[in-house]
């Protein structure tokens, strides 16, 4: 369920609704599916969104061609899921290219975790109407992760909770259980776990006893 002032995200809009999950999914975990499965209580469909550039934080990893891969095999077969690449990684760049193919009446939310949502409504975007501002062209839809987040009261009828809360399992915790060779298959999105052998190295490569 969700908590927010006003209105809220409900299902009962008439508009249709749209999830927008960008990511770096480097790689996709099962956190981020779950997240996805639980915002479609609260909208129509999830789009996975793999950016090419990523404005609020730095990358090194899997190239984008071997992340995409990995984004289709996890949301395949998962209804309600679809995957795009983006140029930009900004919120408002992806939600004004949605807006252009999706029409006027689709509500646009934007999905992340409590981690990305500081990070981004904390931004130093030059003037302090400007984040408000995006905000009327998109809203929030953020998960739990190390603390509920609670928004600023002025934003608070864009940024919705979401009740669930994001296991702290991240890919960067993936990655280096990957580096040490230790386990990691149990973190990885279904259907990714050939994938990430092919593209992590050889510390990818554990031969894992069956049973366990």
């Amino acid at each position: 369920m969700l908590a927010s002032n006003r209105q809220g995200l409900g299902r009962n809009s008439m508009a249709h609704s749209l999830g927008l999950f960008p990511g770096t999914f480097n790689p996709p975990t099962r956190a981020h599916v779950e997240l996805a499965r639980a915002a479609l209580a609260m909208v129509d469909r999830v789009a996975w969104i793999l950016p090419r550039e990523f404005p609020h934080k730095g990358y090194e990893g899997v190239d984008f061609t071997g992340r995409l891969r990995m984004v289709q095999a996890a949301i395949a077969g998962e209804p309600g899921f679809f995957a795009r690449s983006a140029e930009s990684g900004l919120f408002i760049d992806i939600a004004r290219d949605f807006r252009e193919s999706h029409g006027s009446d689709t509500r646009l939310v934007m999905l992340c975790g409590r981690d990305a949502a500081e990070r981004i409504v904390n931004w130093d975007y030059g003037h302090s109407e400007a984040f408000p501002r995006m905000l009327d062209e998109f809203e929030m839809l953020v998960a739990s992760r190390g603390g509920r987040y609670e928004p600023p009261a002025e934003l608070r009828h864009r940024i919705h909770s979401l009740d669930f809360a994001l296991d702290e399992i991240s890919a960067t915790d993936i990655r280096d259980r990957i580096a040490r060779g230790e386990s990691w298959e149990f973190l990885v999105a279904e259907g990714v776990e050939a994938l990430v052998r092919e593209l992590y190295g050889s510390g990818a490569q554990r031969t894992v006893p069956r049973g366990t």
